[in-house]
């Protein structure tokens, strides 16, 4: 893998390894969203997946997690643009988006751990995993975007 390969190629030109090491570990994506039908306004929730692993930040069963959870997306170069509702700071998005990865991103610091050292994961943000709660309390986990 080129040092840097994430400044010189785009997101199709890179191979499936250059592109799974993009990921930088927040597991932001791993947070339940919940979408305004009428405006597609997406709502992040503190309710994480249950398959995330909360000391490494790493999904349990990653190969197989669209075979456990249904509603689990496998992120592809060509579908990025579609995916609104990824987080401002994913690699994924801000390169598509033409920005550069963080000063945190593991590629950057070579500390696989650097993310949660940033306070930049999802650690930062999660109270509960799906597999602890009902669906019907989805609703009250979700984060005010203002803060209040």
């Amino acid at each position: 893998m080129s040092d840097v390969f994430w400044r010189s190629k785009t997101l199709e030109q890179m191979s499936e390894t250059e592109w799974e090491s993009l990921c930088d570990g927040c597991a932001l994506c791993c947070l339940h969203k919940v979408e305004d039908e009428d405006t597609e306004e997406v709502f992040y929730t503190t309710i994480v997946c249950n398959l995330l692993d909360t000391d490494t930040c790493r999904c349990t069963e990653y190969e197989r997690r669209s075979e456990l959870v249904p509603n689990c997306v496998k992120l592809r170069p060509k579908d990025v643009a579609d995916f609104h509702w990824l987080p401002p700071s994913c690699s994924y998005r801000l390169l598509y988006e033409g920005h550069q990865l963080p000063a945190w991103h593991p590629l950057e610091t070579g500390n696989p751990r650097s993310v949660m050292e940033a306070n930049a994961s999802v650690l930062s943000y999660y109270e509960v995993k799906d597999n602890e709660i009902s669906e019907d309390e989805i609703i009250d986990y979700i984060i005010d975007p203002d803060g209040d």
